[in-house]
Formats: C-alpha cells, sequence, structure tokens
C-alpha cells in the first residue's frame, strides 16, 4: 500500500456566476462568456494542498461554504479542479477518474437512496457496479448489515426506514467495496448516540486497517476523538492544519491549571503573584497560565503548605476543540471585515 492516501497540490474550485455579488465572493469580470456578456468568478476552493498517510483519519473542519463539500467532490473525481491536482490511492483525479472512483468510498451529507428497492438490492446493485461477485457481495452485506444492526431489517424498502437507519445503510454503501480511501460527509448526521458509536467504532478499526478517512463534520467532539490531525478551511482556504494537541498550543498558550483549597482562598492570593499570573478565580479555586508547570506547578504547592493552606486538587483545565475553531473562525471573520 501506498504511503500517502491523498495528496493535493494548490486544489483550486472556481465557478461562473451571472452577475457579481459581493455576499457571493464572486471576482471582478475578467473574459466574456459565449453570449458576450462578462463573466465572473465565484472560487469555493483557493489553493488547498494536503498529504494524508495511510491509515491517517483527517478532520476537515470549516463553516457552511467553506468548500468542504466542493474538496471531497473533487478528491472523489465528481468535480474537475479549475487549477491544481489531486491524487488520491496513487492515481490522478481528473486522468485516472475511474480508478479513483473504485478506490474510494464516498458518504455525502444527503446521499440519495432508491427508496423503493430492498436494502440488500440495493447493495448488490452498487457491488455490482464496482464489479464485485455476486458471492463477495452477499458476504459483505451480510458482514456489514451484521455489523451496523441491520441485518434484520435488510429485506425492508428503504421507505420504511429511518433517517438514523438510511445514513447507516448509505455508510455501508460506501464501505461495501472496501476502498482504501473513505470520504465521509457527516457520518453520523441524524444518528441516536448508539449508532453514531458504532460508525465512531468502525472508522477507528478502519484506520488500524491503514484505510485512510477524510472526515467532514460540525461535530467537534467526535473530530477530536477521532482525528489523527485537523484542518480548517476558511473561504475555500486551508486556515489551520496540525494534529489537535498542537493546535491548541499554538491558538490557546500554555495549559490552563486549577488549583482548588478546601476553604477559602481570602488572603492568600497576595502572597502568590511573584509565581503565577491568575487568570479565574472564585470563593475556594483560582486558575492561571504557566509554560513550564513543571517547575511552576511544585513550587507553588510548597509556597501553599507554607501558608498552611490545604490543598483538594492541581489539575489542567481540559480545553476543546471547540474553543481553537471558535478561535481561529473568528479571527478570520475579523480580518475578513478588517479589510
Amino acid at each position: 500500500m501506498l504511503d500517502r492516501m491523498i495528496q493535493t497540490e494548490n486544489l483550486t474550485k472556481r465557478f461562473p456566476c451571472s452577475t457579481a455579488g459581493a455576499e457571493r465572493g464572486c471576482a471582478p469580470p475578467d473574459e466574456k462568456s459565449g453570449s458576450g456578456e462578462a463573466q465572473t468568478w465565484f472560487t469555493a476552493v483557493d489553493g488547498v494542498t494536503l498529504d494524508v498517510a495511510a491509515g491517517e483519519i483527517l478532520a476537515l473542519l470549516g463553516p457552511n461554504g467553506a468548500g468542504k463539500t466542493t474538496t471531497v467532490r473533487m478528491l472523489a473525481s465528481i468535480l474537475t479542479p479549475s487549477a491544481g491536482w489531486a491524487r488520491v490511492a496513487g492515481f490522478d483525479t481528473v486522468r485516472e477518474a475511474r480508478q479513483v472512483r473504485h478506490a474510494v468510498g464516498l458518504l455525502t451529507e444527503f446521499p440519495g437512496l432508491y427508496l423503493r428497492m430492498r436494502a440488500d438490492e440495493y447493495l448488490a446493485f452498487f457491488g455490482e457496479l464496482q464489479g464485485l461477485s455476486a458471492a463477495h457481495i452477499r458476504h459483505r452485506i451480510e458482514t456489514l448489515t451484521e455489523r451496523f444492526g441491520l441485518a434484520q431489517a435488510r429485506r425492508q424498502r428503504l421507505a420504511e426506514y429511518s433517517k438514523g437507519m438510511r445514513q447507516k445503510l448509505a455508510l455501508i454503501r460506501a464501505m461495501l467495496h472496501d476502498p482504501a480511501v473513505l470520504l465521509l460527509d457527516e457520518p453520523t448526521s441524524a444518528m441516536d448516540p448508539h449508532s453514531a458509536k458504532q460508525v465512531r467504532d468502525a472508522i477507528l478499526d478502519l484506520r488500524s486497517d491503514r484505510r485512510t478517512v477524510l472526515l467532514c463534520t460540525h461535530n467537534l467532539t467526535e473530530a477530536e476523538l477521532l482525528a489523527d490531525r485537523i484542518a480548517i478551511i476558511r473561504r475555500g482556504q486551508i486556515v489551520a492544519l496540525d494534529t489537535p494537541a498542537r493546535l491548541k498550543a499554538q491558538l490557546l498558550g500554555p495549559p490552563l491549571l486549577e488549583v482548588r483549597l478546601a476553604h477559602s482562598l481570602d488572603g492568600y492570593l497576595p502572597h502568590l503573584t511573584d509565581l503565577v499570573q491568575v487568570k479565574e478565580r472564585g470563593d475556594t479555586w483560582f486558575r492561571y497560565c504557566t509554560p513550564s508547570p513543571e517547575t511552576t506547578n511544585p513550587a507553588l504547592l510548597a509556597r501553599l503548605a507554607g501558608l498552611d493552606a490545604r490543598v483538594l486538587t492541581l489539575s489542567e483545565v481540559l480545553r476543546s476543540l471547540e474553543d481553537v475553531y471558535l478561535r481561529i473562525v473568528t479571527e478570520e471573520e475579523e480580518e475578513g471585515h478588517g479589510r
């Protein structure tokens, strides 16, 4: 298997606009259309460069309209780039589109399902499109429907499925031919907690099997749980790309720590100002940041002990991926308004 399963360089997609609209981000006219009218362009994806390893899960985050779905469609050889290039599982998405479509499993945010068909018929149809044998199709359908709790509903028509069941069936369709790369757009949308956990477990299993997953989601907790790295896209551009831990360190600063006492805090803080800068405080607790907790924390505890303070806990305050995401998106919006 290749070491790099998704590679893009300056990947760009522009769509023509009939009239220039600032709210859509349409660029000024740069050429004439066939009718002789001035043509304007909306850039949905703007110079995206990615390098995703085999067995890696990359979460692509961004607000609505940021370019996530357009990026996925180019990677799946549904859309042709306006500039740049992409390779998936070693295949060029333009010159080798047929091979790309066989190498990827695609789950779109709104999967089109043929509601009059029974689930097993529907999956068998897509298995045949992928060139699988009848015996292999039966085996994969049995294995995957059992895994996702749909074994008893295999003979039901899809119109009888709940929204969550339909979403799971769409995921099974994407996984049916055992693809090397999965492109998942909101895979746990509309699912109950148990079903969502089944999907998350399946995604983690795929990583252990060196399958590569590109995950688009608005569920930041899910992204932090699953992803090896996070890419945040804004106005078609990647504005942050790293592991969750490194993004937190880069954007949120040193770790935030909390001390809780068994009694009132009154009278103690003036004795600690040379050690820490207090960020927040309550009746019995305070929080501070330090770039070197390995030296600051022992000194702080020793000082408190010398003051006869009874310390209940000293712990790091967990900061979520949501904090990082909101920090980046807010800064981008402020910069956009300033231009």
